[in-house]
């Protein structure tokens, strides 16, 4: 897992310690993951939407695509698709993908980068692994995450972001011992670079053995810690938590996650992401890749994108590319 880390994490900006007046929030439901194949069959591991949690408002989805040690030709990814409603982010870790759409965005994404599509009033785009990775095989690691769109910007011009490992907000627990890597959002001060329809944070944290992250929270975000490897406890009460589990944390203005003594993760470190934001509270109809309020939206997404009216596949990314391989 090498995302992005630094030789000496004490050089860092520190996150402030809440104090003995802050609130801690309390660890309202715990949830495990479930594992279903998407796009040309890759596995992810999802913690929500799931039975047990159907609602984490302003979030619609969170897949853990990986880590996986694929064989030559053994690689797959999600070929041209339509998207309405929403906002898809997708932070890599390991290997590397390649993103095209109909609108013009698009690029190559390796470790610690994300690119941020905010689909809105429609498009087509495909995301896959590299040639390289495909032909040689590796590695491979990332996460995806759709936000929700508010009424109002559902039908937003879409827009893409390429966020370069480089640019990530880096800031250490107060006592250094962990690494906080702020996507997007601002986190007790300090902003990620992304740039967000929704008001939400999301973080990636390696927690060090036997090390505790707290942080102030803002009181008026949901707060969720999802763990990508390793194991720990999450609030002042200590409840457990391990890999593909998600803590969901009640009201408060502070979260705290801790990592066990012992991990075996090839980090060495327990890795979580802290994700959050400000509920939307309206209606939700999913139907696959569009996300709006009503049915009648929903019917007319399908229409939109059957007549066209969402782009079409740019001409040199056509050949052996038909939708829904």
């Amino acid at each position: 897992m090498p995302a992005i880390t630094v030789d000496d994490i004490m050089v860092l900006p520190r996150l402030a310690r809440p104090d003995v007046t802050t609130t801690q929030r309390p660890v309202k439901q715990i949830t495990g993951s479930h594992r279903q194949r998407e796009g040309a069959g890759f596995e992810v591991t999802r913690p929500f939407p799931s039975v047990d949690l159907r609602a984490a408002d302003p979030f619609i989805l969170l897949d853990q695509m990986g880590p996986v040690a694929y064989e030559p030709y053994e690689a797959k990814g999600a070929p041209w698709h339509p998207h309405r409603g929403f906002e898809t982010v997708t932070y890599l870790i390991d290997g590397t993908m390649v993103h095209h759409d109909s609108h013009g965005g698009g690029g190559v994404i390796g470790e610690g980068d994300t690119q941020w599509m905010t689909a809105g009033s429609g498009l087509l785009h495909d995301e896959l692994p590299d040639e390289k990775l495909v032909v040689s095989g590796g590695s491979f690691h990332g996460i995806q995450l759709w936000v929700n769109l508010p009424r109002a910007k559902k039908f937003a011009t879409p827009q893409y972001q390429d966020l370069r490992a480089s640019e990530l907000t880096l800031v250490s627990s107060h006592d250094g011992g962990a690494l906080v890597r702020v996507i997007a959002g601002d986190l007790a001060g300090f902003e990620g670079p992304g740039s967000t329809q929704t008001p939400i944070i999301y973080a990636h944290a390696s927690i060090s053995p036997g090390a505790r992250l707290e942080t102030p929270w803002p009181t008026d975000y949901t707060a969720m810690a999802y763990v990508l490897s390793g194991s720990g406890t999450v609030g002042t009460e200590q409840r457990p938590l391990s890999a593909g589990q998600l803590a969901i944390f009640g009201n408060g203005d502070a979260i705290t996650v801790s990592a066990d003594e012992r991990q075996d993760t090839t980090t060495g470190d327990m890795e979580v992401l802290l994700l959050g934001g400000i509920p939307l509270r309206e209606p939700v109809i999913q139907y696959g890749p569009f996300v709006m309020n009503t049915k009648e939206e929903i019917i007319q997404a399908m229409e939109d994108f059957q007549a066209g009216r969402m782009g079409t596949i740019p001409a040199q990314h056509r050949v052996g590319r038909r939708l829904g391989e």
